[in-house]
């Protein structure tokens, strides 16, 4: 901890107010996607129990400590290993930004804390963007494993590619070209297959939670269906890089998952409060991660 902090740049009071400044419009964004479906929302969550809710939420929280984890040993196997708590307060407070319009908030709110703590923004980058292929293939893989090939079978269309793009010595010299392009700095060290394979495993572990945590709230299916439904669900939505985290078509996706199993308007509400519950989720991490971060600084 001792060695982070001194490789550790001094914060300058513009960057600082930069950064509270992004905090605080992701933050208004994400109020706002709970204020503008409020009516829907009430609904929803009126055809749930609290139980339900409750543990839906925690295995929302679940997941997102595994995404944390994905992130975290990716990084690590690029040559910045980070203690737990520091590197989830720079994943967490970061990933507020896919609520702000626009991809690149959260990219960039973790390349500048993630300089804080040593990392260089290079190495922050490629972690982040590793991240996507990662989760797209484990989510397509669970899709097809929990739903069934008969229907999702053109899944398997996508696999060679991802298969490829999860490839270390394609990996590192993708990364490698971007970097001389921009001008930039190599990476240290490259993505071994070891830290890929931690990552994928990481990611899967992920899926099995988010399923967790739409059967608490949609078990008509049985869990391996509800593990699956998000999983498709969640990848169309990331595909969608200019809606603020997949807003509206991942539940587009989720109610037309879910009709085999439930009538129209309870896929409905299933969807709306999945959402919520992610967004609460997303908000919650972040809060603790910086709280814990911050009583380490003290």
């Amino acid at each position: 901890m001792t060695a982070v902090k001194e490789a550790a740049p001094r914060r300058s009071p513009v960057r600082r107010l930069v950064r509270y400044g992004f905090l605080a419009v992701a933050l208004g964004f994400g109020a706002y996607a709970v204020a503008k479906q409020w009516d829907a929302v009430v609904a929803g969550f009126a055809r749930l129990s609290w139980a339900a809710l409750a543990g839906s939420l925690v295995a929302v929280i679940a997941a997102l400590l595994g995404a944390m984890l994905t992130w975290r040993t990716l990084l690590s196997d690029l040559g910045s290993p980070l203690p737990l708590r520091p590197a989830a307060k720079v994943f967490f407070v970061g990933q507020l930004g896919k609520y702000i319009p626009g991809a690149v908030w959260p990219v960039i709110a973790q390349m500048e804390m993630g300089r804080d703590l040593g990392v260089p923004r290079s190495r922050s980058a490629a972690a982040f963007f590793l991240m996507m292929p990662i989760q797209l293939a484990t989510g397509l893989l669970v899709t097809l494993v929990t739903l069934g090939w008969d229907r999702y079978g053109w899944l398997l269309l996508f696999i060679p590619v991802l298969l490829v793009l999860l490839e270390p010595k394609v990996i590192n010299a993708v990364i490698g070209y971007a970097l001389r392009k921009l001008k930039r700095e190599p990476l240290d060290r490259p993505l071994t297959r070891r830290g890929m394979l931690a990552a994928l495993g990481w990611a899967l572990a992920g899926w099995l939670c988010y399923g967790v945590h739409l059967y608490f709230v949609a078990p008509q299916g049985g869990l391996l269906f509800a593990v699956g439904a998000f999983a498709v669900s969640w990848c169309l939505g990331i595909l969608t890089f200019v809606v603020p985290a997949g807003a509206g078509v991942r539940e587009v996706a989720m109610v037309a998952v879910l009709a085999p199993h439930v009538d129209g308007g309870a896929a409905i509400a299933v969807a709306l409060s999945s959402r919520i519950v992610i967004i609460l989720g997303d908000l919650i991490c972040a809060g603790m991660a910086g709280i814990a971060a911050r009583r380490d600084s003290v």
